[in-house]
């Protein structure tokens, strides 16, 4: 109930960059530098601190549009809850907000050993921190689906949630 598939992931993704279409999708690039991924945690860290701010798109967009153009900055996307539908109900934003967490933490891990699951879990840490700003600005965007996340992570069972879904889901096949 939680699973969409990943076209939806997809789409959303599509949205998030529909701005950044002027890029070049031939153009072949080396490695990330030090000073960009420096500047990418910057701009996730102010997207982080404020999701809602229209000041920070320009630096997500730049953020996820760098991430799928180096070679050496992998995530794995994968839904583990239904995004909220419609324009109020700010599905762009958490989508977001967990691409963003997932960027961080392949950067903070360049070079260590694969795991998605910590990767996953750190995706879900961020789209829920991101859903924590939504309701406290909104609160009638509740979503049932989201608050049982929440609750999961405060009972400490979050993690093993991700691990359960992205075992039946998220599997590279």
């Amino acid at each position: 109930m939680f699973i969409r598939p990943i076209s939806s992931a997809l789409l959303a993704c599509a949205l998030l960059l529909a701005p950044c279409a002027s890029a070049s999708a031939d153009q072949k690039r080396g490695p990330s530098t030090p000073e960009e991924r420096q500047q990418a945690l910057d701009y996730i860290q102010h997207f982080q601190a404020d999701p809602l701010s229209p000041n920070v798109a320009s630096e997500r967009e730049w953020v996820i549009m760098w991430s799928i153009e180096v070679p050496d900055i992998h995530v794995n996307v994968c839904m583990l809850a239904d995004l909220p539908k419609g324009d109020k109900k700010h599905g762009t934003t958490l989508f977001a907000g967990m691409m963003m967490a997932q960027i961080a933490y392949a950067i903070q891990h360049k070079g260590d050993p694969p795991d998605n699951n910590a990767e996953y879990l750190a995706g879900m840490q961020g789209m829920l921190n991101a859903y924590e700003k939504v309701i406290a600005t909104n609160p009638k965007d509740h979503q049932p689906a989201l608050d049982d996340l929440l609750q999961r992570r405060q009972a400490g069972t979050l993690a093993d949630y991700v691990k359960d879904r992205a075992a039946s889901s998220c599997s590279k096949k």
